[in-house]
């Protein structure tokens, strides 16, 4: 019975494992088919490389940019500025949940209003948070940030009301307090829905950047793509938005493989 078992999970896994071969030899496939035609279309004269580009010319472009070390810069600004408004977003989605979560009055106050402000389109504030703060690493970075923190503090609440309301009347058997409530059933139980609001956080405050590095920056990937944009050179613009899907694809991806570690961890 133990070899039948044995066989069949290894038979189990050999399944999966192809899985994720075809995967991802379907996702390369798909990868080279895109940039091929890309390529062979501007060549052939398809399509004007002059306003569309192509993947050799954006790699010349990248080469060229990082011989002289300024495309590392522009880089490295959005990604710190990216890291630092998500970090700082998750502090303060964190902060306010758990002062709403412990205060039924004030959850119920701000309700409205935390929906009004996740509504309201964060292109919007950004020229005006530019004139109170000033053309700033500062405040590119809150532009990041205001772009995920209402949606994170709405969803981790919801996270909060959705604990198993038994576990809960638990630790209140065993003469357990509020504070322990929070820090053993409702913090544990969240963890999940955590890991998916930053995974989706990422990719917001990334965007929140690009706008802020429209309007007031000199360095970073949105402002090449705004000046490249201007004085028509494409090839910068394009080669920004191709590196901007890879930071984009790498954050994410080490956010996942956080939450698959944490997964194994606890299984």
């Amino acid at each position: 019975m133990m070899s039948e078992i044995s066989l069949a999970q290894q038979k189990f896994l050999l399944t999966q494992k192809r899985h994720r071969r075809t995967v991802a030899v379907s996702r390369f496939f798909i990868f080279l088919c895109f940039f091929g035609l890309w390529e062979g279309a501007a060549r052939l004269g398809w399509i004007d490389s002059f306003f569309f580009s192509s993947p050799s010319r954006v790699l010349l472009c990248a080469y060229n940019m990082a011989l002289d070390h300024s495309l590392f810069i522009h880089i490295g600004v959005t990604l710190f500025e990216t890291v630092a408004s998500f970090a700082l977003a998750l502090i303060l989605a964190v902060t306010v949940t758990i002062i709403l979560w412990f205060n039924k009055k004030i959850s119920e106050t701000m309700e409205p209003y935390l929906v009004i402000l996740n509504s309201l389109p964060k292109s919007a504030l950004a020229p005006l948070l530019i004139v109170w703060l000033g053309a700033n690493y500062n405040t590119i970075i809150i532009t990041g940030m205001s772009v995920a923190v209402f949606g994170s503090i709405l969803n981790l609440y919801t996270s909060f009301q959705s604990v198993d309301p038994e576990k809960i009347k638990l630790i209140r058997t065993l003469g357990g307090t509020k504070y322990h409530i929070l820090a053993k059933v409702v913090l544990p139980a969240s963890i999940p829905s955590f890991f998916s609001i930053m995974k989706v956080n990422i990719g917001l405050c990334l965007v929140g950047v690009i706008i802020g590095e429209f309007i007031s920056s000199r360095q970073g990937l949105g402002y090449l793509i705004i000046y490249g944009s201007q004085v028509f050179k494409l090839d910068w613009v394009i080669m920004s938005i191709v590196i901007l899907c890879l930071v984009a694809w790498g954050l994410y991806s080490l956010l996942s493989r956080l939450e698959q570690n944490y997964q194994k961890r606890m299984s």
